[in-house]
């Protein structure tokens, strides 16, 4: 079993009304914010590597230029031109 550690959160009173009115029956609290932090550390991750692909993008684009699309170009070996049979 993975180790854990006590740590104690204060919640408005609204908030955590809402949490346990939306809660299920054979849910605790606990494993509710667990899967909620675990949800908003992936998301984050998410985010996160999104802004460097973005990034990193705009670093290529610096170099080398905007390229063409291939829109055309697949057009064309799907109709046959271009193919070597």
């Amino acid at each position: 079993m993975e180790e854990r550690e006590a740590l104690t959160i204060r919640l408005r009173a609204g908030l955590l009304a809402q949490v346990r009115k939306h809660k299920s029956q054979d849910e605790s609290l606990n494993d509710l914010v667990i899967k909620a932090l675990e949800r908003e550390v992936r998301y984050r991750q998410g985010v996160a590597a999104h802004h460097r692909i973005v990034s990193r993008r705009e670093k290529i684009r610096e170099k080398t230029g905007t390229q063409p699309g291939s829109t055309d170009l697949i057009r064309q070996l799907r109709e046959g031109s271009g193919r070597y049979d």
